[in-house]
């Protein structure tokens, strides 16, 4: 299933959906009188693997018995990200394919390495907005935007120390993340956390889709375009390190908690590894997809 946080109209609580095709299914009100009743993506995720299991079924049910009652045209509602607030910080992997390690790098005057080992940073909860939010740039903070379309990974049963052979089973689910990055702050800080983590830098969505609708993780196509013009087209297949390694790695001797968020890592195409280098400006629109979930497309603004 794609679950997604909505609101019929303007100014509304966001809710819990169901994406049914080209249209978005209130599950508060078609689960409306079920005590307990999940109104967040994270509420349905907290309730641990068997107790989920059955809920979902019971909103798939509710859904096919209550028809179009209780549906909205996908067009005609306000999306928020499936998870507009995680509970820490995004968990984000570097340099995690080889053609963007290279051109990071030569952007860098630096000498490439593949990494051996996994690069973790993370971004700010405050960095996730919506999959069609405006991005308002402070830029007094930042003069070199730039995009990087990536899976993201949602983590639905907690653990510590899993085994790889074990790790997609703690995936609930798969969405797409814009990790937005401020190169010149990167650069200035000699680390990445501060130039990842500025306001409205993560969209996030449009859907999360459940791991068994969604399948191989490493088997899906990634885009992002600027104003149109493709800027990355790349595949997970090229991943250095695949989903599976990731949980692995970021699990040891930490607790992975149901909820948290990864970002796996960016193909090449980015603005800064371009010649002349690209980043975005006033009024650019960027669009990111992932293969089998759906498309951001996000507004660049200056503001504050």
């Amino acid at each position: 299933m794609k679950y997604a946080m909505f609101s019929p109209a303007a100014g509304e609580a966001p809710r819990l959906g169901v994406v049914n095709g080209p249209r978005v299914v209130d599950v508060p009100a078609v689960m409306r009188g079920v005590s307990n009743a999940p109104a967040s993506v994270l509420s349905l995720i907290h309730e641990g693997a068997d107790a989920r299991t059955h809920r979902m079924s019971d909103i798939a049910a509710a859904i096919h018995q209550s028809g179009e009652q209780h549906s909205y045209a996908a067009e005609s509602v306000r999306w928020f990200a499936p998870i507009p607030r995680p509970s820490k910080n995004v968990f984000c992997l570097g340099l995690n394919y080889a053609a963007h390690a290279k051109e990071s790098s030569q952007a860098r005057g630096r000498e490439m390495k593949i990494p051996t080992v996994p690069v973790i940073f993370t971004k700010a909860p405050t960095t996730v907005s919506g999959p069609f939010d405006d991005v308002l740039v402070d830029r007094n903070a930042t003069q070199q935007v730039d995009w990087e379309v990536e899976l993201g990974v949602v983590i639905g049963t907690t653990g510590r120390n899993i085994a790889r052979a074990d790790a997609l089973l703690h995936v609930f689910g798969y969405t797409v993340i814009n990790d937005l990055s401020a190169r010149d702050l990167q650069q200035q800080h000699m680390q990445w956390f501060k130039g990842k983590s500025l306001d409205g830098f993560c969209p996030m969505g449009p859907v999360i889709v459940t791991a068994d609708e969604f399948g191989d993780p490493q088997g899906k196509r990634l885009q992002c375009r600027v104003n149109g013009a493709m800027k990355q087209d790349g595949h997970t297949s090229n991943m250095i390190f695949p989903v599976d390694v990731i949980i692995e790695w970021l699990s040891k001797g930490m607790t992975l908690e149901a909820g948290d968020v990864i970002a796996t890592g960016t193909p090449e195409g980015v603005g800064m590894g371009r010649t002349p280098q690209e980043f975005l400006v006033n009024g650019d629109v960027v669009e990111t997809e992932v293969e089998g979930i759906g498309v951001l497309r996000n507004r660049i603004l200056d503001g504050r």
